[in-house]
């Protein structure tokens, strides 16, 4: 127990060097915050691999961290012309996650390959299963990136909006997809719902980030509501309804696409499921104007 508490503490020291909050040092290593804070108050253990991927991040030897003397680094020869390689922004572990994203929106989760995912990073398998001894854990973290970085695009687009009819609109428009990392993102959505039906670990993950997501979405139908924007109804129910067309539409926006082999059918695109969304929120939700407007 001395010793675990020991390594915490020296976790901390790594994090309080970062000069970053431990919801954000949670976010770079790619694991849940709430495991980071019991491990880091003595009641859970950190893994072998997180230790590994505090360890890239803080810039510390692991060993360091168990309270061993410190392995030096390999050092290139002095004879060797080669520069040494650029840090990965953000750290290896996120370099691997983020390269895992794009290669399952490419090819598919089980389409892709460790070596693949090393080939991306320009490093080895063997760096690979450092971080990530298993595939399972690399996909859990590659699912927890992607919720993250989906809340964060969410919470920067809305913030200091105060007209819930906007906020609504804005929320309408991130989840259209436009562009090209629009699309990307939610391949790797429509991959990640096929393996929550099959993983119990990503299922859970599944579960919790549509209760938040749609508990997003309620909140603002309330505020509507009690702006006077909105009409009086159950914002659960609408929420969920609002969800599951977002969901449909986007679905059927990525199963087509102009000009490819389905163009002899009606085509559903981003402008369309964006027009429908808005005019389901205009049909279900917006409040009729008073006499006063």
């Amino acid at each position: 127990m001395q010793q675990q508490d020991e390594v915490a503490a020296r976790v901390r020291q790594v994090i309080d060097a970062a000069g970053v909050s431990a919801r954000e040092f949670a976010r770079r290593i790619v694991i849940d915050p709430s495991k980071l804070s019991r491990s880091l108050n003595g009641t859970r253990r950190f893994t072998a691999a997180e230790l590994a991927r505090i360890a890239d991040i803080g810039g510390v030897d692991v060993g360091r961290l168990l309270g061993s003397a410190a392995t030096p680094s390999p050092v290139r020869p002095v004879s060797d012309p080669r520069p040494s390689p650029p840090p990965p922004e953000g750290g290896r572990p996120l370099q691997i996650v983020r390269e895992t994203v794009r290669l399952i929106a490419e090819r598919g989760f089980h389409a892709v390959r460790v070596a693949d995912i090393a080939a991306a990073c320009h490093t080895s398998t063997a760096a690979i299963h450092y971080h990530f001894p298993g595939r399972d854990e690399l996909l859990e973290a590659a699912v927890r990136w992607c919720m993250d970085e989906d809340t964060r695009r969410r919470a920067d687009a809305t913030a200091g909006t105060r007209h819930a009819g906007d906020e609504l609109r804005l929320l309408i428009e991130l989840q259209t997809p436009r562009t090209e990392q629009q699309r990307r993102q939610w391949c790797v959505w429509l991959d990640l719902w096929v393996e929550a039906a099959r993983s119990t670990t990503v299922g859970r993950l599944h579960v919790e980030y549509y209760r938040q997501w749609r508990e997003t979405v309620a909140e603002v139908i309330r505020r509507g509501v009690a702006q006077g924007v909105f009409r009086p109804v159950d914002a659960d129910g609408a929420a969920l309804a609002l969800t599951a067309l977002i969901d449909g539409l986007a679905s059927q926006v990525l199963a087509t696409e102009p000009g490819g082999p389905h163009d002899t059918v009606p085509y559903t695109g981003a402008q369309a499921m964006h027009d429908t969304l808005i005019a389901h929120v205009d049909a279900c939700l917006t409040a009729a104007p008073t006499a006063a407007d």
